[in-house]
């Protein structure tokens, strides 16, 4: 007596328990939470991204670029300094600097030397250079920002698709269950009247068949849902898996299927990513202009030296000192200071021809935007038309519907009585199948239809702010 109530608790704990799990499970997907989801996983998105800090970064190291070279260098050796007169070239760092006497024969009188040296180079006027290369990063930097714009963009509008297209293929899928189910009721009627001698055995043959090419079309059905799943799942970045979809694209048509982009065309995402391009090769062209002139350098130096090798050490090769503390300790300094300029004159010559070439990849660019912005246009042109088409159809498929489920109402009663035939029930009954499937396609080609018209003008809200 004690234990019912607990165990009446415990039962319902559990009902409530497995509830709650089957309605987690079946939690719709909306398409506003598809889209926020595919933006923040799907790896394109994320690497251009990672192109556009690096451009960024980039672009602040190409500013520092113009700040002078500050070296400083400090070196201790020990070693012998004979000398000898004859020419040398310390190729790739190979010759030794050993700085004394030309003596008569060769000795091995070694001490410590060191030279601290400060050194600055700066570049500070070459026409222009440096601020056309920072012009040029920004560009990049520019193109970038937009090449992300219109990748979100686009993947915006593939992700919309996937999620209409994954629709459409449940409620194909619904349809043909849907009429799987009434051919099996067919097929026990038509059992029932053959066992009963009311009607010849070849309708429970054709009934048969009926329910077997039902079974394969609601086959074909699941099949291409779950391959819109996965093509769905790929765009958000999750691993394959079902969804619960919005309902709302198959139960109403958009608000308004007039609604005009607030977008200007020239504005377009990709278009901007495609004038950018075009910017960017331009700078590019004005940069290497630059090479053709002089760079002005301003430079200094400042250096000391120490020596355990004595000032009188070419006359008295006993004045030097092993000792490490006197040999690095500095005595003598220097410094430097002058303007330079350097032409390399037949730069002209490569620069024109680089020059030229920037100018063709500047014109390619144009022609390609040029291309773009053409089909962008057409599409507009024709979205409008896909628009009309698609309500018109809309508005129709109720009409269809309405008739088909009437006759074959009709017809199914009448062989029921005995008074029709199997073919004219199963032409009926495709007649409703067809119309079903008309139904679906009609809706969803309404919304798809709002959506070509939302990738044509570069306005996602025209579709996401529809319903």
């Amino acid at each position: 007596m004690f234990n019912l109530p607990a165990k009446l608790l415990l039962l319902g704990f559990l009902g409530s328990f497995i509830s709650a799990g089957a309605f987690a499970q079946e939690k719709v997907l909306t398409m506003k939470d598809a889209e926020q989801m595919a933006l923040a996983n799907y790896p394109s998105i994320k690497a251009k991204m990672s192109q556009l800090n690096a451009s960024k970064a980039y672009l602040t190291e190409t500013k520092n670029e113009y700040l002078p070279d500050l070296s400083f260098s400090a070196q201790q050796d020990y070693g012998t300094v004979n000398g000898q007169f004859g020419p040398s070239y310390g190729y790739k760092g190979l010759g030794v600097s050993s700085a004394g006497p030309t003596l008569g024969n060769q000795n091995w009188n070694a001490g410590f030397g060191a030279l601290y040296l400060a050194n600055v180079n700066w570049d500070f006027f070459a026409f222009g250079r440096s601020v056309e290369r920072v012009k040029v990063q920004s560009k990049v930097v520019a193109e970038n920002e937009t090449d992300v714009a219109q990748e979100q963009f686009q993947h915006q509008v593939r992700v919309a698709a996937a999620y209409l297209n994954l629709l459409a293929a449940q409620q194909l899928a619904k349809a043909q269950q849907d009429n799987l189910n009434r051919t099996i009721d067919i097929q026990k009627v038509v059992g029932a009247r053959v066992k009963n001698g009311l009607n010849p055995g070849v309708d429970s043959s054709l009934a048969n068949a009926e329910v077997s090419n039902a079974r394969i079309a609601l086959t074909n059905a699941q099949q291409t849902v779950l391959d819109q799943s996965n093509q769905l799942a790929l765009y958000l970045g999750l691993p394959h898996q079902t969804f619960t979809l919005d309902s709302v694209f198959v139960s109403k048509a958009p608000n308004n299927v007039d609604q005009q982009s607030a977008i200007n065309p020239d504005d377009h995402p990709i278009l901007r990513y495609y004038r950018n391009r075009i910017g960017v090769s331009d700078e590019e062209t004005k940069y290497l202009r630059t090479f053709n002139y002089p760079t002005f350098t301003l430079f200094g130096v400042y250096q000391g030296r120490g020596s355990g090798f004595g000032s009188s050490y070419a006359l008295d090769q006993s004045a030097y000192t092993s000792n490490y503390g006197s040999g690095v300790d500095p005595t003598r300094f220097n410094y430097l200071l002058g303007v330079g300029v350097t032409w390399n004159f037949t730069s002209l010559f490569r620069v024109h021809s680089l020059v030229k070439s920037q100018k063709f990849t500047s014109e390619q660019y144009e022609n390609e935007y040029n291309l773009v912005s053409q089909q962008l246009h057409d599409q507009m042109a024709l979205a409008e038309t896909r628009i009309a088409t698609a309500v018109k159809n809309y508005n129709e498929v109720p009409v269809e519907v309405k008739a088909a489920s009437d006759a074959y109402l009709q017809k199914s009663t009448l062989y029921k009585n005995g008074l029709a035939n199997i073919v004219d029930l199963t032409q009926a009954l495709y007649t409703l199948n067809r119309a079903e499937v008309d139904k679906d396609i009609a809706y969803n080609n309404v919304w798809q239809a709002i959506l070509y018209k939302a990738a044509s003008t570069g306005d996602f809200g025209v579709f996401i702010n529809n319903f």
